[in-house]
């Protein structure tokens, strides 16, 4: 038996899931998971179905894809087939803050994430030994102003080289291009932290404890070429108290950011994020 995921969006209108599930019928499919959502401020529909081919003979996901392309085409979709066995191969970048590196290679090796983490890249040699204690290829590349071009180059031959299909800017201290942000888009997420009000530049947990803030959070996103302003899959926040020192900030923040960016992973691994514009519609398990 083969399990796949049929993600879409579409023009709403009526007939979409009685034309989806014909086609499914049709091929022998069971239906094991369905969420949908109709957003009425843009007029479009979304949907995501996970399924077992119950009969046949074995087939791909692309194979799928083409099969459903009359289906598809009639309605006006973006859809595509996922093997739901597929492991996304996975590049982490990272730069001297290695908490949510540490985390992410911990939910790994506990099968907590579905992804092949197939390298670890970073600017800074810092953690280099925690990454061959999980027997992971880890790269260094450092950068200048100076040799920024020839870094990224580097960086997209090594995403070539190990057919990366999800790059994870783990706490990533450095700006991407244009030209990669565009090469990356929508398989490529960041974490940051967000305060309100919004603190930029050095120490941020610092700067808010100066300000004495009453919530921190994270937010993980999608990289675009406008910074930290890609579309959001997943938040998390805390409220924090005056007693607090700025580590004890920072502290928790990491800890927010960790979180926030495991669950943007697994949801992104298992194909629940769809690209709504400039926002995103998660059917998180």
């Amino acid at each position: 038996m083969n399990r796949f995921i049929l993600t879409l969006s579409c023009p709403d209108r009526p007939g979409i899931v009685h034309a989806v599930s014909g086609f499914l019928v049709a091929e022998g499919c069971n239906i094991v998971e369905a969420q949908q959502f109709d957003d009425e401020t843009t007029g479009r529909f979304f949907m995501r179905v996970e399924f077992v081919r119950m009969s046949g003979a074995p087939i791909s996901a692309a194979e799928l894809t083409r099969r459903f392309r009359a289906v598809s085409e009639s309605l006006a979709m973006q859809a595509r087939f996922w093997d739901a066995g597929h492991r996304l191969r996975t590049l982490i970048l990272v730069s001297r803050q290695g908490h949510c590196l540490n985390d992410l290679l911990f939910r790994h090796r506990n099968a907590q994430l579905p992804i092949d983490i197939a390298a670890v890249a970073s600017n800074h040699r810092d953690f280099y030994q925690l990454t061959a204690g999980y027997g992971i290829p880890f790269f260094h590349l450092p950068v200048t102003a100076d040799t920024k071009p020839e870094q990224e180059r580097k960086l997209i031959a090594l995403i070539d080289e190990h057919a990366v299909e999800l790059t994870v800017l783990a706490r990533y201290m450095q700006i991407l291009s244009p030209a990669l942000c565009e090469r990356l888009a929508g398989s490529a997420i960041n974490i940051h932290h967000s305060f309100l009000p919004s603190f930029k530049g050095a120490r941020p947990y610092h700067q808010a404890h100066a300000r004495g803030v009453k919530l921190i959070g994270a937010t993980a996103h999608y990289v675009t070429t406008d910074l930290d302003e890609g579309p959001i899959i997943e938040q998390e926040v805390t409220r924090v108290s005056h007693s607090m020192s700025p580590e004890a900030l920072t502290e928790a923040g990491q800890d927010l950011e960790c979180r926030a960016l495991a669950r943007a992973v697994r949801w992104h691994a298992e194909h629940r994020v769809l690209l709504n514009g400039d926002r995103t519609v998660v059917f998180a398990s």
